[in-house]
């Protein structure tokens, strides 16, 4: 069991070390438009993470690993060589010409800094078009990119890296399972979130008595237990991303990085130090902000233009589903275990203090 637990902590520095930011693994974002005065053109942006961009131009022209704008402005041609080679707009087995002429800006996602690099395709006037997108994948199986076209939003990856936009076939029905696989994909690659649910759950089968943690003897009770602290952090969640994505509160989202980190962290902590043992409305607080946190991805998507509504419910389903399927896996184990010497002195107490220890980098990278 000493053996397990060096594991657990050695596993909690490697992803301290190495995956610090919870939502932005490794994220680009396009965004095109067309207007009814250039039906034939599409302008808009790509936003590149800087740390990958870096991983295929070499930046630091006088090495001393430091970035500064005027050695990212020096190597706009490389830059440009490298967009011409990984996004391509298609209609009609033509591409279009690409232009990415214009001035760069930076921008941060989550705490990140981006180059945001001009686009504008001239294309054929046809409804129908395929966005083809390889950048960073033989680096990176793992990258994604969120491409907005018309407000038709799409998740490119490896798997996916040809996608059609057809713009005159917009549905109820396509617009409702796009964002609900959205939401299903954010909740499972939002490792904040997942690790909030954990720590919540390591304890949902254990109960406080004379200072120890005891497991729960009947199932239904731990079901019960259970349904209560997740439905308190699905309604909360719910409340505000709905409220934010339809802009009635328009929250920092740096502080609301921050609270979803902290509240991981105190979730995590609390487990080995109980200070609350009911944690319903404890939960529904921190869901609260885990819901301003799903708001912002789902800003970064974009609501469809026609069915704005249900894009915030249909998403708001997709992170449910994708909670639920974490549930489903998760206390089924817990329950089986709970009995268990190890499980109450050593697993769930070293389980949430690598959590803790995760959470702690959020914070102060967040801060």
């Amino acid at each position: 069991m000493k053996t397990f637990c060096v594991f657990i902590l050695t596993l909690a520095t490697s992803l301290v070390a190495t995956n610090s930011f919870a939502h932005q693994l490794s994220t680009g974002y396009i965004t095109l438009n067309n207007t009814a005065a250039s039906q034939n053109q599409y302008s808009g942006q790509w936003q590149v993470n800087i740390t990958d961009l870096e991983q295929v131009v070499a930046f630091d022209i006088n090495n001393d690993k430091q970035i500064t704008w005027a050695e990212i402005k020096a190597k706009r041609s490389s830059i440009n060589s490298f967009v011409y080679a990984n996004l391509q707009l298609v209609q009609q087995q033509q591409a279009c010409t690409l232009s990415t002429q214009g001035a760069y800006q930076l921008d941060s996602h989550f705490n990140q800094p981006y180059l945001v690099i001009p686009l504008l395709f001239s294309c054929a006037d046809q409804t129908e078009t395929s966005l083809h997108y390889s950048a960073f994948f033989n680096t990176d199986g793992n990258h994604k990119a969120i491409v907005n076209i018309n407000n038709l939003s799409r998740v490119f990856s490896a798997a996916n890296a040809k996608q059609t936009f057809n713009f005159s076939q917009s549905s109820y029905l396509s617009t409702f399972n796009q964002y609900v696989y959205q939401g299903i994909l954010h909740i499972w690659i939002g490792i904040d979130h997942i690790l909030f649910l954990i720590a919540l759950l390591l304890t949902c089968v254990l109960t406080r008595t004379e200072k120890q943690w005891q497991g729960i003897s009947s199932k239904k009770q731990i079901i019960k237990h259970t349904a209560w602290i997740v439905t308190a952090f699905t309604l909360a969640h719910s409340i505000t991303l709905t409220t934010t994505a339809m802009n009635l509160v328009s929250p920092n989202s740096r502080w609301v990085e921050l609270g979803i980190a902290l509240s991981v962290l105190f979730a995590a902590l609390n487990n080995v130090w109980p200070l609350v043992l009911r944690l319903g409305w404890v939960t529904f607080a921190f869901g609260l902000l885990h819901g301003m946190g799903f708001a912002s991805v789902l800003g970064e998507l974009g609501l469809s233009s026609d069915y704005q509504l249900l894009s915030i419910v249909a998403f708001n389903l997709g992170v449910e589903i994708g909670q639920l399927s974490i549930l489903l896996i998760a206390l089924p184990v817990l329950i089986s275990i709970r009995g268990y010497q190890w499980y109450k002195k050593w697993l769930m107490p070293v389980g949430s203090f690598a959590i803790a220890l995760i959470a702690l980098q959020w914070s102060i990278e967040r801060f």
